[in-house]
């Protein structure tokens, strides 16, 4: 017989449990992992540097030396040619059409080319444009201020053709060859990044159940072991809790077994969220029980922590016909503990779980915490 608020219980389950950490992976996550391996293929087997087209930009007030430029290039393949007269517009330009190679004139009305040259370095979008200062004469003294300024190279204009188009084709391929890599890298970063999330996310599922969200059994385990060899070395103690759902058969029975799923999703998180510490693990221990491994606790402080889930549970105000509350209830089993040398952590959980049958002989809905 299905119980008249089965459906409201699994909602209240579900917005219990519904958190980032109790989730399964989603397809949209799966298909953001896909999407970055993706990338990073696609980064390593883009064209190579020498089969990109070429884009130059020429910065000169003089359009004779434009179209003087413009003719040497103009039977060029791959390589675009864009022009600018005026100096104040250049950053701009520059910035607009993303040239792979800029040819600077020095000598302009209004802004210096070296002006620029400083202006193009300090922009994030043009601070690694490989730029061919162009100058009137071969002057060491402005040539040394032009390669001060962040220039990459210079040439007396106009120069001939044959070295023009091999230095604007170097200075491309360089600085196409630098954003492939830039572009590689960050995609590679990317696949590493979405990688370490889809591992953790696995370590996280591995160790979880997937009921409840809380640590499965064999996370437990793990994490017995670990704090029991850490007490035994340190000599501190730790403490152990076994909960049971009292009468959890009977709800099974009497409410249906979809309800009894989301009564233990709800407990779960009673439990969970009445964890103070970093270190106290909540765990599913199996079927209607649970455990809680608090390391460096004394047995006040088990007992405390025992009331206060007990409470929380209750307070949920599950109905429960064959409770002597006529609501949901659980039953609790504590011991505390400094391991010796030589003991094994089997006797902690067979001492919490005789505590825990001592609390369910005495009427129910209680913490008994073993001396």
């Amino acid at each position: 017989m299905e119980h008249r608020n089965a459906d409201s219980l699994a909602e209240r389950a579900k917005r219990e449990q519904a958190s980032p950490e109790s989730r399964p992976e989603s397809p949209a996550r799966s298909l953001d992992a896909a999407a970055g391996e993706r990338s990073a293929a696609d980064a390593l087997n883009a064209p190579s540097a020498a089969d990109s087209a070429v884009m130059v930009l020429l910065v000169d007030d003089q359009t004779i030396v434009a179209e003087a430029v413009r003719r040497a290039l103009v039977d060029q393949p791959r390589l675009d040619f864009h022009y600018c007269a005026n100096p104040e517009d250049a950053l701009r330009v520059a910035q607009a059409t993303r040239p792979t190679v800029i040819l600077q004139d020095l000598v302009m009305p209004g802004v210096d080319g070296l002006t620029l040259v400083r202006q193009y370095r300090e922009h994030e979008a043009t601070r690694d444009i490989p730029i061919i200062v162009l100058s009137t004469k071969e002057e060491p003294r402005i040539k040394s201020a032009a390669f001060a300024a962040g220039a990459n190279d210079y040439l007396v204009k106009l120069p001939d053709t044959i070295e023009l188009i091999a230095r604007i084709r170097y200075h491309s391929r360089s600085y196409l060859n630098l954003l492939q890599r830039d572009e590689a890298y960050r995609a590679l970063r990317q696949s590493q990044q979405k990688l370490l999330e889809t591992n953790l996310e696995l370590q996280r599922l591995t160790n979880s159940d997937g009921l409840t969200g809380l640590s499965n059994r064999r996370c437990l385990d793990d994490y017995m072991s670990a704090e029991w060899k850490r007490a035994a070395r340190e000599q501190s103690p730790i403490g152990f809790l076994m909960i049971d759902v009292d009468n959890f058969k009977s709800y099974n029975d009497t409410y249906g077994h979809v309800a009894g799923d989301d009564v233990l999703k709800l407990v779960a998180r009673a439990i969970e969220s009445s964890l103070n510490r970093p270190a106290d693990l909540a765990a599913r221990f199996g079927g209607e029980e649970f455990a809680v491994v608090l390391p460096s606790t004394s047995t006040g402080g088990l007992r405390l922590l025992g009331e206060k889930i007990r409470m929380a549970v209750e307070a949920l105000a599950v109905p429960h016909t064959s409770s002597a509350s006529d609501r949901l209830t659980i039953s609790v089993g504590g011991v505390m503990q400094v391991p010796h040398p030589g003991e094994d952590m089997k006797q902690l959980i067979e001492a919490a779980d005789l505590a825990l049958y001592r609390a369910k002989r005495d009427g129910r809905n209680r913490v008994d915490v073993a001396n």
